[in-house]
């Protein structure tokens, strides 16, 4: 069992090492993959939103090199224009024509821009207020048309772009470089309106120096940025350039926000696009977290590893077990052959002794010229001491039997008229043997004499030890009162070889017989060690211990 333990614990620990490198190596694995997925995703993104730029910035460079401004101010100046650029099909908010304007011009442009019907045709600020020619020493840039024309776009003609700041900039810029320029984000149509970028192309007439106007395009940055797909592994986030560490980001809905980036966790990846001039940065916030997939992952698969580690150990040490179970078993079979082998051997060497043993008293008992009647009696209570002491050594599985157990009715003849005193010691298979037929004899040959005197038994029979182990002396002493050589029936041959050889001779000893003037007294004296013979009590205790398999 120690060794099957071993096994199983170092399958165990094997099985567990290995689920944990595996867990260990999915971990890694799907982490990379992750920040490979999430890093390919980023760039086509990125990639694409660079496309979408640069087709408005292109198409904001093919309008201002279509238009042609006119030597005098007239209306709908974008008409010519109008199917070219709704032929892009570009997702711009407000198209629109921006004229470079001396003071002396404001009266025609304002009448250019009543007569295209736009309902607020006064030349003014920003905040709608007007101005006055005579106040300006400069030029100034104002909107003379635009697309799409609506109920709200309509109302923007006239407005002056010089006291705006971000507007300003952005053509002075396009002024200054003579290309296209993009503005920072700004609220469209309106100060509420939606956030966005105005990229401007300036138009330079053929032999001048300075662009009589300007093309401008506005777009959302929601649509530039292309923050709408729900199915993205990120969402996108623009750094503002007119804060600080500032983030202009864009919901489900598409509408732009802003936010401080220093509040959360920075980027997961940032990219620079190029847009009107200017290079803007991107960043690229992942929607799930790879680490805590991959520790997930990496769980399971060790869950996995140790559940299939869990089923090889229990189906193994099951397999094991049944096998060491069945070795077992086969062991104890062999051993319990060999067990009921040397039973066997040894029974049937009791069982001749025990048949010498009758074939002698057979013999002796029927002996030429015996009174038949006297010789069968004799022969059955000899036989039958036998038969006592064969059934008390069967009880005791051989390993010898009380000596008072011998003094049982079953065993000898009026049993309960003998005083028994001593030591209740156990006598071994053989002693008890000749003890049992010497017993009989005695009781059997005393019956003509009995006789109670009270209530007092008239034969008694004790024995004592003495002396100290190993050499302890065992003393028999059978004395019968109020008998005499006259009175008691003389022993038989058998009896007499019994008693004066047999018996002593078997235990080691020497015995004598006499008569007192009230009595008639056997003594018997042998060593103990032949009266307990430990030698086949070993043996005995060797045939009946259970049988154990062998390690």
């Amino acid at each position: 069992m120690v060794r099957l333990g071993f096994i199983i614990g170092f399958i165990a620990l094997l099985g567990a090492l290995l689920s944990g490198l595996a867990a260990y190596r999915v971990h890694d694995q799907e982490l990379a993959l992750d920040r490979i997925a999430l890093a390919r995703a980023i760039d086509v993104h990125a990639s694409l939103v660079q496309d979408r730029l640069t087709e408005r910035e292109l198409l904001a460079r093919v309008a201002s090199g279509l238009f042609r401004a006119p030597s005098v101010l007239k209306p709908n100046m974008l008409e010519p224009l109008r199917s070219a650029i709704y032929a892009f099909k570009t997702d711009f908010v407000v198209a629109g024509w921006v004229a470079r304007l001396q003071p002396n011009e404001l009266a025609a442009a304002q009448a250019a821009i009543a007569a295209a019907g736009f309902p607020k045709p006064q030349i003014r600020d920003y905040s709608d207020k007007p101005i006055a020619p005579a106040s300006l020493t400069h030029p100034i840039d104002v909107l003379m048309d635009l697309e799409p024309r609506s109920d709200e776009t309509k109302a923007l003609p006239g407005r002056s772009y010089d006291q705006d700041p971000v507007r300003s900039a952005m053509l002075a810029r396009a002024r200054i470089e003579k290309r296209s320029v993009a503005s920072d984000p700004v609220p469209l149509l309106r100060g509420n309106g939606p956030i966005g970028v105005i990229v401007a192309a300036p138009v330079i007439p053929e032999g001048a120096t300075e662009p009589a106007g300007f093309v401008t395009f506005s777009y959302e940055l929601a649509t530039l940025m292309l923050t709408n797909d729900d199915m993205s592994l990120f969402s996108v986030a623009l750094r503002d350039p007119r804060k600080e560490g500032g983030e202009l980001v864009a919901n489900d809905q598409g509408v732009v926000s802003t936010r401080m980036g220093a509040d959360g966790p920075p980027p997961s990846a940032t990219r620079t696009v190029s847009f009107g001039g200017r290079d803007w940065q991107l960043g690229y916030y992942a929607k799930t977290n790879s680490a805590r997939r991959a520790e997930q992952t990496a769980i399971i698969v060790a869950a996995i590893g140790f559940a299939i580690t869990a089923m090889v150990c229990g189906l193994f040490g099951y397999v094991a077990y049944n096998n060491l179970r069945l070795s077992r078993e086969i062991q104890v079979r062999i051993g319990f052959e060999r067990r009921l082998t040397a039973v066997i051997d040894e029974l049937n060497h009791r069982v001749k002794n025990i048949l010498a043993v009758i074939q002698s008293i057979v013999t002796r008992t029927l002996r030429h010229g015996s009174d038949i009647d006297v010789a069968r009696e004799l022969l059955i209570g000899r036989i039958h001491a036998m038969s006592n002491v064969v059934s008390l050594l069967s009880e005791s599985q051989w390993q010898g039997v009380k000596l008072k157990g011998l003094f049982e009715a079953r065993a000898i003849p009026h049993a309960d008229r003998i005083a028994v005193t001593g030591p209740d010691i156990a006598v071994s298979a053989r002693a008890a043997q000749s003890l049992s037929l010497l017993f009989f004899e005695l009781a059997s040959h005393s019956d003509e004499g009995l006789s109670l005197v009270g209530k007092h038994p008239h034969i008694t029979a004790n024995w004592t030890v003495t002396g100290d182990a190993p050499e302890e002396v065992f003393h028999f002493r059978w004395e019968e009162f109020n008998t005499s050589e006259a009175t008691r029936r003389p022993d038989s041959d058998f009896g007499l070889i019994l008693l004066d050889r047999v018996a002593p001779e078997a235990l080691g000893g020497t015995a004598k017989r006499f008569f007192t003037d009230v009595s008639y007294v056997y003594e018997l004296t042998a060593p103990m060690e032949t009266v307990i013979d430990m030698t086949e009590r070993d043996r005995t205790d060797k045939i009946s211990a259970p049988v154990r398999p062998v390690r």
